[in-house]
């Protein structure tokens, strides 16, 4: 023990020190100065003092498992003794001794490999110790300085340059060899004393314990080399103390240092080496994060989220996951500008950095005071449903965005946020799962979400499920609310499936022809109707749809009966139209379309239909004139009829069209015009309502508007309906020409002129040219029957004697008269006068060429009413020769031929052979040549004779025989007798 004893020669002398460290400090030492220096010879120990040590030692180690407690406790007194005069004998060595610290360290490690540390010793020894910068000593440097000088290099500060602050705390706060562990070369942990007396880290003597148990050698100390009889460890509590209480002294001073350096900011490599030693330190224990929330190091941090360092951002996002585990560490954060930050950094193109946000954000998530400051910053939610739900990007940070939304739905409002980014799932589960109060928060923030911002949500059956029940709640509240969302969905086609497989048609039904509750307004049944109409409209089979418990379908006339008694005038306008979009949508389906007509021709109903085409509301007029233009086909004389007996019905129509000619076209105009052109053209009813409310002047207009292309009507998209339907609503007028009114407007206003304009389709479709030819037919039909004959010539008597004074004057008479009556022009067709205006004459009109022209469009039915008007001029009672001298001049025997070949039909067949076999029995040669020259006339003769129908089979077979090639049944054969 003599190397021992001469290191533990320390000065007495200390009235110059000002230290009050505790008597734990004195086992500190500066780790920079861990290798001591030579040192002057120092006195010995007293041998007595040796010798007794040596002697009560061996005594202990011979016979430790043979000692009495009163031996023990006798040597235990005896070892006190020797320390209380090696104490003694310290404090009497002179000042002088000490020439470096190195000795102060000698002794210090002597003492706690030997195990005997007192605080009264250790407050005499680290008062003997040579002077040491502290923090507060007035000769060091103020922190910012001190940290200023160490990043730009400066020797200021006694020539001490550092590489990091770990070694500024170590400056600040030394650290000496006694803490180490002479295996691991480390601060101990847990330090134990060996029977040699020395002290270790505990598992570091236990791994070299380890070493010999397979040996037979004995196991030796690994500093003493002395041989070891016992592995007994015993704690060194003195040391371990010693050991903690340094520690938190030295982890508090880097807390220190290192918000100063944050604080500093001096240069990007100091803040992130604070970062990472403030890291080090949050990981350590939990006091340390207590005491960098106090004194503002998390505050500083979140500044640091706004840094343009890519580096500096993302190890500050690291630091803050720890920092805000506790609430203390989630308070602050609330209170800074972090939440928002932290979001902005989710869209970043960096995945380090973007998965340091999403982690921070989960750990704020879960505090419950964060939820709505989190939800309600702009785009958190968004961003993070775009991340879960584009996980095939990034897999960890979707992951981490669905759990951070499943915190946040804690929150309820969190819940509507979700809602309006299209994350669904949360609302529609607390909308099933929650409570009656969570259940009509959630129905009033769907209702909210559908009608604010119009969302399109598919909903799943649960919801649904949810939404039924609650409509048969006795809360008023709740079944409005329900009811408000379910109008909503189903006006989505995808979730009528699921809402019919949820039940809602028995219980929408049920609503409306059943239910009724004491002053519960009307709009409950039209939002009733409104979700059926929908439901309906969305393409569900209503032949399978049951609507009762007594199994009736949608399409049943039960139905269809209650659905048309319901339609009043004096009912609200929702309902109404709600109820007609359902009868519209059935008539789609053949059962239920006659279920319609039969229950509207029967009942008294059908009226309701044809006065709510005058409703306020136009969706509702509009709806009535669509159900009324699908029914006409099926009961359109009964539909003329009670037009015409609603008083002022037709005026009203007339009247729309006038408004339609000072406005923008809407899809009411078009509809009414429609109508009237669907409505069977010979109902002389409507059609002389029509003339006498003057509807031809109105039609006029429109048509003469439109064809000039006034921006604000051909820019509609209802333009061409509305035009085809103005031209309808005239060609019907042709067809009653025997009414003496129709006839006098038609001749006032010149139908056949307009409908040879139209010929041209620069005003509308085919779809009108195909009326304008209709219209021409039906015009040129009367035309025989209008034109009169030629006046005859009258006769006057020749005078037997005329002086030459007469003859002049008679000459001049004759002259003007001459000038005032021309010469009437007459028709070689009809074989009379013939005028546009009052006979029709299409030759007159100009309208063969257009007709000709027609022939070439490639829409059948075009082709087919040219044709009927071209068959106008070969019929019977005209002067068939000179139509086909007309007709052929205009080239109608190619053009007839090429529609031939181009299109197949009964109709077309029968009106292209009439007018070939009238070419071929009146045509001259030259137009003859041209018929039986052509190639695909025998081919077309031939399929219309095997497939068509009576008339074209006739007319096929007719010129068949002409071309000889079917025998002519009708030949007379005279018998010769020999």
């Amino acid at each position: 023990y003599s190397s021992t004893v001469m290191l533990l020669v320390v000065s007495g002398d200390v009235r110059q020190q000002n230290f009050n460290e505790s008597g734990a400090a004195i086992m500190e030492r500066q780790t920079a100065r861990r290798t001591p220096s030579s040192v002057t010879q120092m006195p010995e120990f007293p041998p007595a003092c040796v010798n007794l040590a040596k002697e009560l030692t061996a005594r202990c180690r011979a016979r430790a498992l043979q000692l009495t407690d009163d031996e023990i406790l006798s040597i235990t007194q005896d070892l006190e003794s020797v320390i209380e005069n090696l104490c003694d004998y310290i404090g009497r060595v002179p000042t002088s001794a000490l020439g470096s610290n190195a000795y102060t360290d000698g002794a210090v490690k002597a003492l706690s490999v030997r195990g005997f540390l007192e605080d009264d010793m250790l407050t005499n020894a680290v008062n003997s110790m040579p002077n040491r910068k502290y923090f507060h000593d007035s000769n060091m440097p103020r922190l910012v300085e001190f940290l200023q000088g160490m990043y730009h290099e400066s020797d200021e500060f006694g020539g001490h340059l550092f590489s990091s602050l770990p070694e500024v705390s170590e400056y600040i706060e030394p650290l000496y060899d006694a803490l180490f562990c002479p295996l691991t070369n480390q601060v101990m942990t847990d330090p134990v004393l060996t029977e040699s007396g020395v002290t270790y880290e505990r598992r570091a003597i236990e791994e070299h314990f380890e070493r010999f148990a397979d040996s037979s050698e004995n196991v030796i100390c690994p500093v003493t080399k002395m041989p070891l009889q016992s592995k007994t460890l015993m704690n060194n509590a003195s040391l371990k103390s010693v050991i903690a209480e340094w520690t938190m002294r030295n982890e508090a001073m880097r807390i220190r240092i290192a918000r100063t350096a944050l604080s500093l900011s001096s240069t990007e490599a100091m803040v992130l080496e604070a970062i990472h030693e403030l890291k080090s330190l949050a990981k350590l224990r939990g006091k340390n994060r207590e005491q960098m929330h106090k004194i503002g190091v998390t505050r500083l941090l979140a500044r640091l989220l706004d840094n343009h360092n890519v580096q500096i951002r993302h190890s500050a996002l690291e630091l803050l996951c720890f920092l805000v585990e506790d609430e203390e560490g989630k308070d602050i954060i609330g209170k800074t500008k972090a939440i928002a930050r932290t979001i902005k950094l989710l869209s970043t193109n960096g995945t380090d950095e973007r998965h340091a946000a999403i982690s921070f954000l989960l750990e704020l998530s879960k505090s419950q005071l964060l939820l709505e400051d989190i939800g309600s910053t702009a785009g958190s939610i968004l961003i993070l449903t775009t991340m879960r739900i584009n996980d095939s990007d990034d897999p960890i940070a979707a992951q981490k965005a669905g759990e951070v939304l499943k915190n946040l739905e804690k929150c309820s409002k969190n819940i509507k946020y979700m809602a309006e980014s299209g994350y669904l799932e949360p609302l529609q589960s607390h909308l099933v799962e929650g409570s009656e109060e969570m259940q009509m928060e959630m129905v009033g923030y769907l209702a909210e979400l559908i009608q604010e911002q119009e969302l399109t949500i598919d909903i799943n059956g649960s919801t649904s499920g949810v939404l039924i029940k609650m409509v048969h709640s006795c809360n008023t509240v709740a079944r409005k609310a329900a009811l408000d969302v379910l109008v909503q969905l189903s006006s989505h086609r995808p979730n009528s499936k699921t809402l019919v497989e949820a039940g809602v048609v028995p219980v929408m039904v049920e609503e409306l022809f059943i239910r009724k509750v004491d002053d519960e307004p009307l709009s409950y049944k039209a939002m009733a109707a409104a979700v059926l109409a929908n439901v309906v409209e969305s393409g569900i089979d209503p032949d399978n749809t049951v609507v009762n418990k007594e199994g009736h379908v949608l399409t049943s006339k039960y139905s269809i009966y209650n659905f048309v008694h319901m339609l009043k005038c004096f009912m609200p306008d929702e309902l109404n139209l709600s109820i007609i979009r359902v009868l519209l949508a059935l008539t789609a389906h053949a059962k239920a379309l006659a279920a319609v007509v039969s229950v509207v021709r029967e009942n008294h109903r059908g009226h309701s239909i044809v006065e709510l085409m005058s409703s306020w509301t136009e969706a509702l007029g509009v709806a009535s004139t669509r159900l009324l233009i699908t029914l006409s086909a099926h009961m359109g004389h009964t539909i003329a009829e009670r037009l015409c007996k609603t008083q002022g019905q037709p005026r009203r129509l007339v009247r729309s069209i006038f408004r339609a000619g000072r406005a923008a076209i809407t899809e009411r105009h078009a509809a009414a015009v429609t109508l009237l052109s669907r409505l069977p053209y010979r109902n002389v009813s409507l059609n002389l309502a029509l003339v006498q409310e003057g509807a031809v002047p109105a039609i006029l207009r429109g048509i003469e508007e439109m064809g000039s292309g006034a921006a604000r009507m051909t820019t509609s998209r209802h333009a061409a309906p509305y035009m085809e339907g103005l031209v309808g609503t005239l060609v019907r007028l042709t067809a009653t020409l025997y009414n003496p009114d129709v006839l006098k407007a038609a001749m006032d206003h010149d139908f056949a002129s307009v409908l040879t304009a139209l010929l041209a389709g620069a005003a509308g479709s085919g779809e009108v040219q195909r009326l304008a030819a209709v219209g021409l037919e039906n015009l040129s039909y009367h035309s025989i029957k209008l034109s009169r004959p030629p006046p005859p010539p009258e006769d006057e008597p020749r005078p037997k004697k005329m002086t030459i004074l007469k003859r002049l004057k008679d000459a001049r008479v004759h002259n003007h008269s001459s000038s005032k009556n021309p010469p009437l022009n007459v028709c070689p067709v009809h074989r009379g006068v013939c005028t546009p205006a009052t006979t029709f004459c299409l030759l007159e009109a100009g309208a063969v060429e257009g007709l000709l022209a027609c022939l070439e469009n490639d829409d059948a039915r075009v082709v087919d009413a040219a044709l009927g008007a071209l068959c106008t001029l070969v019929d019977d009672r005209v002067d068939v020769e000179k139509a086909v001298v007309a007709l052929a001049g205009q080239g109608a025997a190619r053009r007839v031929l090429a529609a031939l070949r181009q299109h197949r039909g009964n109709s077309l067949w029968h009106r292209c052979f009439s007018v070939v076999e009238k070419l071929l029995v009146h045509g001259d040669d030259v137009c003859v040549r041209e018929v039986t020259g052509d190639r695909m006339l025998p081919t077309a003769l031939v399929s219309a004779f095997h497939r068509g129908d009576a008339n074209a089979k006739q007319a096929a077979e007719s010129i068949l025989r002409r071309l000889h090639k079917m025998p002519d049944y009708s030949a007379t054969y005279m018998s010769v007798e020999f």
